[in-house]
C-alpha cells in the first residue's frame, strides 16, 4: 500500500516537525528566527526550548508545516528568489501587512495561497 504525501506530512506533524525545520526555512527566507517563530505562534522561550530538544510540539509543527507549504508554493509560482521576498514585503492588499504574517492563521494562509493562484494566472486584483 502506498502512502500519500498528505499522510506522510500529517505523520510527521503528529511525530512533530525537527527545529532544523524551522531553522532551514528561516534561512531560506532571509528573516529572523524571532520573526519566524511569531509566525508560528511560538514565543522565544519556546523556541530555545524546541531548539533543545529539536523538536516541535504537534500543534507548533502544524502552523510551521503551514508556512513551509505556503514557501514552496511560492516557490513554484514566482521562482526562490523572488518568493522569499514576495512573502517578506507588506502589501497593500494585506493592508500593509507581509504574506507572511498574514499566514498566522488558516484563513489567512489561505488567503495567501489564493494570491499565489493569482498571480500564477496573471490576475493580480
Amino acid at each position: 500500500m502506498t502512502t500519500s504525501m498528505s499522510e506522510r506530512a500529517i505523520r510527521r506533524v503528529k511525530q512533530g516537525l525537527p527545529y532544523s525545520e524551522f531553522e532551514e526555512l528561516r534561512e531560506r527566507l532571509g528573516i529572523s528566527a524571532a520573526a519566524l517563530a511569531a509566525v508560528v505562534g511560538v514565543s522565544a522561550r519556546t523556541l530555545a526550548r524546541r531548539k533543545k530538544e529539536a523538536r516541535f510540539k504537534p500543534d507548533e509543527s502544524d502552523r510551521l508545516h503551514r508556512i513551509v507549504r505556503l514557501y514552496r508554493r511560492a516557490v513554484e509560482v514566482l521562482g526562490e528568489e523572488a518568493a522569499a521576498e514576495w512573502l517578506t514585503t507588506p502589501k497593500r492588499f494585506l493592508g500593509g501587512k507581509t504574506p507572511l504574517e498574514f499566514a498566522d492563521t488558516e484563513i489567512g494562509a489561505h488567503e495567501i495561497d489564493q494570491a499565489l493562484g493569482r498571480l500564477e494566472h496573471g490576475v493580480f486584483s
